[in-house]
């Protein structure tokens, strides 16, 4: 089968409503892809969904409706190509062509060579206007709403963060210390010549996936994990033997990461308000040999009627997640401002709730893989106002890890995250 015959079928199935990143992952899984293909469809299958609204402006300005999503994806992938890759212009035109003639027939090949071949001489003046028109939501595919709150929030560096958010992802990989060592995984990459792009304590950022189809994968070695992610729950700096309970904690991956650094011991409580997910948390820490670390349904906000206390706390709230937006970019097309001020409710709600669970002198880390200050600065503001017994305590990031209590746009391979110590005094 033609590689874009491939990503075509992706995008029909991701327009039934499946999530972009299990879907490829279960494609990957099922089909015996070269490094190259794999990376290829990778690319063009979330360049497609990154630009979609970029995209879908271009087809409108050159096409009545299409009626054949087959159709309309394969030219969404010819002009992703000829404007986001380096590729050879007249073969993205000739491979379209070809393939529309073969199952269509000659009249759907010559349209699609005629909206291509348009395309392409207007491309480079198209841009330039909407730049000049300040149309840059429609230049880097973000709803109108999304792009007037980033120039608000983050004024003259609005159009870096846009451009970073639409970037290509790398796939990260945590050593699981409880099972394996850095040196042996080091070891493991070589075998399979991995590069590594770039290393975060026991995090490694790698340029392919076959460690994910890998038996050191499937026995837990080794866990697909970001360092932003590694970093939320090791800034909380647990002890041996301390009782932590993590918020919201499904799939797992932060409590994974408190109890190896606690050595297994101690109690560290993972709480999740949806049943079906403890079990996931289960099986993840089966998997990566954890345990002291126990699954509970419950909804955070009532932890404090449960009568426990705790020597330290992970937050890691639930959010809108638009600063992960390079690996799953469909989240930017299915939420708008009030989903953005529901959550920054609930958040408050689920941090006023825990802290009061947290033993005087204990510590609490509250963090978001997002990046709008309604579920970050702001509501650590109203919280610290309301709670006259807390205070913030310093972080240190890795020196090669840019960023303050954000980890942000200007760090071009972790995920943006907002991560925040506070400490109770009294």
């Amino acid at each position: 089968m033609n590689i874009k015959q491939r990503i075509i079928g992706l995008l029909s199935e991701y327009e039934k409503g499946k999530y972009s990143n299990i879907l490829l992952n279960e494609y990957f899984s099922k089909n015996n892809l070269s490094k190259g293909e794999r990376g290829f469809i990778t690319e063009v299958f979330y360049g497609v969904i990154r630009n979609e609204i970029y995209l879908n402006y271009q087809l409108e300005k050159r096409t009545k409706a299409i009626k054949k999503n087959w159709i309309k994806n394969l030219l969404k992938i010819s002009i992703y190509q000829a404007t986001f890759m380096n590729s050879d212009e007249k073969g993205i035109a000739w491979e379209a062509t070809e393939l529309a003639k073969k199952k269509f027939g000659a009249p759907i090949g010559k349209f699609v060579n005629g909206v291509i071949r348009g395309y392409l001489r207007e491309k480079d003046q198209d841009i330039k206007t909407l730049k000049e028109e300040d149309k840059l939501n429609i230049l880097y595919s973000y709803p109108k709403w999304f792009y007037n709150k980033i120039k608000e929030e983050y004024k003259d560096e609005a159009e870096a963060l846009l451009i970073s958010l639409k970037k290509i992802p790398y796939l990260s990989v945590r050593v699981n210390t409880l099972k394996y060592t850095t040196e042996e995984f080091e070891t493991f990459l070589k075998k399979f010549n991995v590069e590594i792009i770039k290393k975060v304590d026991t995090v490694y950022y790698i340029d392919s996936g076959i460690v994910i189809h890998s038996d050191e994968f499937k026995e837990g070695k080794i866990i697909a994990q970001d360092a932003s992610s590694y970093l939320a729950a090791k800034i909380l700096e647990p002890k041996e033997g301390d009782v932590i309970v993590d918020t919201c904690s499904a799939p797992g991956s932060k409590s994974a990461v408190l109890a190896e650094l606690m050595n297994n011991t101690g109690e560290i409580y993972a709480l999740d308000i949806y049943p079906h997910k403890l079990k996931l948390i289960n099986e993840n820490m089966k998997k990566l040999g954890v345990t002291c670390v126990k699954a509970i349904n419950l909804d955070a906000r009532k932890l404090k009627d449960q009568g426990l206390k705790f020597d330290k706390i992970l937050v890691d709230a639930p959010c809108s997640g638009y600063g992960v937006l390079r690996k799953k970019p469909e989240a930017l097309y299915n939420k708008n401002m009030s989903n953005i001020e529901e959550l920054a409710i609930l958040q408050q709600e689920i941090l006023t709730s825990v802290s009061q669970t947290l033993k005087v002198g204990g510590e609490l880390v509250y963090s978001t893989c997002t990046i709008f200050n309604e579920e970050n600065t702001n509501n650590i503001k109203k919280f610290l106002e309301n709670n006259s017994n807390f205070s913030v305590v310093k972080i240190q990031l890795p020196e090669d890890i840019n960023g303050g209590f954000i980890i942000n746009y200007t760090e071009e391979i972790l995920d943006n995250f907002y991560i925040i110590k506070l400490r109770k005094d009294s």
